[in-house]
């Protein structure tokens, strides 16, 4: 796939369908839901509309008048010829990644501009996409056409009242994060909260909602009382992933019998999977050097990377 780029001259808002949205200066884009706050974002394939500036501009040549917005698109570019792009295609600014779900679409009802000028491009020169990857995005920054992979990232979240509160060292997430590094993830993030449910399953959604492709749990997972690590999750995840805690269960049983005790899940959000692993050090390695080889390709399927898990 051929790559170019161009800009994005305005990111529009509105709350209600239907209407003319405003320019904002800075938009927090959500993986697998769209522009926050703007009432056309949600699960669906039409989260985001682009128009470009040049069919706006021919638009007021043939005697429109209409301001950024009008049209109910949500990123004005220039430079990037819209009509010709296929579904399919990926658009990249900054650290958010578009997929185009859609080009064109039937009108239902008319909107604000139709009913005031007449006519709405929209249906015939706007283009459609969902979010593959989440960020903030500004007015003038550079949209670039790309045939590029999502760069891989992780999140080591360690549940550990002590160690939220600095009084023990975080030994497990760094070991997580060791060898995250050595598999190739590009950008690791790391937290440490006290097990408190509604912090975990907070930290791990708003992870998902920046599109980060893998995210670990380290602690949480035994019979204490305030061991909520697998509650948080299951709060948060989709679909559940059970083939990865049973395989980690059945690798550590071989080690010690006390693996039983294990009460770690797995499961998918958005575009994000989801693990809780051990709070020892030592089980952490064990684990993740484990799962981490076939994680990767569960990872490109999940985000569309990959299509099929045949062997050959």
């Amino acid at each position: 796939m051929s790559t170019f780029s161009g800009t994005i001259k305005a990111i529009c808002i509105s709350e209600k369908k239907g209407t003319c949205k405003r320019p904002v200066e800075e938009a927090l884009f959500i993986t697998e839901h769209g522009l926050k706050g703007d009432a056309h974002a949600g699960s669906w394939h039409r989260q985001v509309s682009f128009l470009a500036l040049e069919e706006i501009e021919a638009f007021r040549r043939r005697g429109g008048s209409a301001a950024l917005g009008d049209f109910g698109e949500n990123i004005v570019t220039e430079g990037i010829p819209l009509d010709t792009l296929s579904v399919g295609t990926r658009l990249k600014a900054g650290e958010v990644y578009f997929e185009i779900t859609q080009i064109g679409k039937k009108c239902h009802s008319h909107c604000a501009i139709f009913k005031r000028t007449g006519d709405c491009i929209m249906p015939r020169k706007g283009v459609f996409g969902r979010v593959l990857h989440g960020g903030k995005l500004t007015a003038g920054d550079v949209l670039t056409v790309t045939g590029e992979k999502l760069s891989l990232e992780a999140a080591v979240i360690t549940a550990s009242d002590k160690g939220s509160r600095g009084e023990r060292e975080d030994i497990s997430g760094a070991a997580a994060e060791s060898l995250l590094q050595k598999a190739g993830y590009t950008k690791i993030y790391r937290d440490i909260l006290p097990d408190e449910q509604d912090q975990l399953a907070a930290k791990m959604r708003e992870y998902a909602d920046q599109g980060v492709a893998l995210i670990l749990t380290t602690g949480g997972t035994g019979f204490a009382p305030r061991d909520v690590t697998p509650e948080a999750t299951l709060e948060v995840c989709e679909r559940l992933a059970p083939g990865i805690p049973e395989a980690m269960r059945a690798m550590s049983l071989k080690i010690t019998p006390r693996a039983m005790l294990s009460r770690a899940v797995a499961g998918i959000h958005k575009r994000s999977l989801i693990v809780n692993l051990p709070g020892s050090p030592k089980a952490v390695t064990e684990c993740l050097d484990f799962i981490l080889p076939s994680l990767s390709h569960g990872l490109d399927i999940l985000r569309g990377e990959a299509n099929e898990c045949a062997r050959h």
